[in-house]
């Protein structure tokens, strides 16, 4: 991590906050499986899967699309995919998975550093 001598960094963790967010909106999924409320899971799931791929390009990590873009089709609420109660559950924790590592991980460059 490179600093400057006033301890500000070149990099910010943008996507620390909709990674994290993901993480909670799926891992509270796990209860609205099968019932009304899996659609909102469902939004909120492909929207900070797409966020997240907004950061993933700023970041120049292309190979987070691996994950996330999957995460935006499955659980994509305008074209569901039905699947089994199991597999959503262990899809939910892959998923919240990947959002957690994906927050911590990408360090989005501050835009003033970038024009340098």
């Amino acid at each position: 991590m490179s600093s400057n001598r006033y301890g500000q960094s070149d990099f910010s963790r943008a996507a620390l906050a909709p990674g994290l967010l993901g993480a909670i909106v799926l891992l509270a999924g796990l209860a609205a499986i099968g019932g009304d409320w899996f659609t909102f899971v469902r939004y909120a799931a492909s929207i900070l899967a797409l966020i997240l791929c907004v950061f993933a390009g700023q970041a120049r990590a292309w190979w987070w699309y691996i994950g996330l873009i999957p995460i935006a089709i499955v659980w994509n609420p305008v074209w569901p995919i039905d699947l089994d109660g199991n597999l959503w559950r262990i899809l939910n924790l892959v998923g919240a998975i990947v959002f957690v590592a994906a927050g911590f991980i990408l360090k989005v460059p501050l835009a003033d550093k970038q024009k340098r």
